[in-house]
C-alpha cells in the first residue's frame, strides 16, 4: 500500500521549491489527491505542470497509485500561504 506521505515525499524531492499537500481520500492507499506548487511550473500551462508532476512521480503512477486528483499552481498562485 502507498501513502499520501510516500507521494508528498517523492514530490519534495523531485519538484524545486516544492510545497505539497497530498491526502489518501479513501483511505485505500491507492485514490489520493493532491495540491501541488513549484517553481518549475512557471510559465507553463497546466497540463505541462501535471505533466511535470507524473513524471516526478514516475513509475509509481503505473504500479502504485490508482488515482491522483490534481491541482498544480504556479509559485504566485499558491493558496496556502507561505
Amino acid at each position: 500500500m502507498f501513502s499520501a506521505e510516500r507521494i508528498h515525499a517523492i514530490l519534495m524531492e523531485q519538484l524545486p521549491d516544492c510545497k505539497a499537500i497530498v491526502r489518501d481520500d479513501a483511505n485505500d492507499g491507492e485514490h489520493f489527491s493532491a495540491e501541488v506548487t513549484s517553481s518549475s511550473f512557471s510559465g507553463k500551462a497546466l497540463v505541462q505542470q501535471h505533466q511535470l508532476v507524473y513524471k516526478a512521480l514516475g513509475d509509481h503512477m503505473r504500479r502504485d497509485i490508482h488515482a491522483l486528483a490534481l491541482k498544480t499552481y504556479s509559485l504566485e498562485q499558491w493558496p496556502h500561504g507561505g
